[in-house]
């Protein structure tokens, strides 16, 4: 079975209790789909689905490999660097969103 390389570079380990949307679409005035938050830094960004899809530029630009789901009741993570999907187990917590504007 792969196992993620990456796991080292994750500080996030708490999920904040409530978030404004995608950090770069709220900034530009675009919209987003779903968000995902960076377990190294804490940017929140928005899906591949996402017209702009922030969540995977953000790995492009900053090399911070993995990402969390923000969507209600997922607790996926994914490492663009290993293309892995997991759990996390130490990363807990549920954060509050808005409604996507895409739907």
């Amino acid at each position: 079975m792969a196992t993620c390389t990456h796991l080292d570079q994750v500080t996030i380990t708490e999920m904040p209790e409530s978030v404004e949307g995608c950090e770069d679409c709220l900034r530009t005035g675009d919209k987003w789909f779903h968000l995902r938050i960076c377990l190294t830094c804490g940017h929140v960004g928005c899906c591949d689905t996402s017209p702009n899809k922030h969540a995977s530029g953000h790995w492009r630009e900053s090399g911070h490999p993995i990402m969390r789901s923000l969507q209600p009741g997922e607790e996926w993570s994914w490492c663009f660097e290993d293309e892995l999907g997991m759990i996390i187990r130490e990363v807990t917590g549920a954060t509050r969103i808005p409604p996507s504007p895409l739907g």
